[in-house]
């Protein structure tokens, strides 16, 4: 059975930094897609960033230039920083994993492979 472990997260303040990081374990498991989703309270869930396996790197509209999706030294880690958060990022972030091609703009009903959850709350 395929895990998501996350870990990292934390309180942090409008323009701060934070690094998310995710592996993935079991047997037999093999991830080409991983990335992370974000729900905020009374919005659903937004891709935040994607990586595959060819390296293929994706982010939202929003995280561009400011967020960063890197492989880790483990072959299913992945590590997510974020800088200069904004007031309006507070959510859930997830991370999700998948044996095809997804990304950022895929529908997050997709991803067969999920997280715990990381809630991030940002104060102004």
């Amino acid at each position: 059975l395929a895990q998501l472990v996350e870990s990292g997260g934390g309180s942090v303040q409008a323009g701060g930094s934070l690094r998310l990081s995710c592996e993935g374990s079991g047997y037999f498991v093999y991830f080409y897609s991983m990335g992370w989703l974000r729900e905020a309270p009374g919005k659903g869930r937004e891709g935040v960033a994607s990586i595959d396996a060819q390296s293929t790197i994706r982010y939202s509209d929003s995280g561009k230039g400011r967020f960063t999706i890197s492989k880790g030294s483990a072959k299913n880690r992945k590590n997510l920083e974020m800088n200069n958060l904004k007031p309006q990022e507070p959510g859930m972030y997830c991370c999700v994993a998948d044996a095809v091609t997804l990304s950022v703009v895929s529908s997050p009903a997709k991803w067969t492979s999920w997280g715990q959850g990381t809630q991030l709350p940002v104060s102004s």
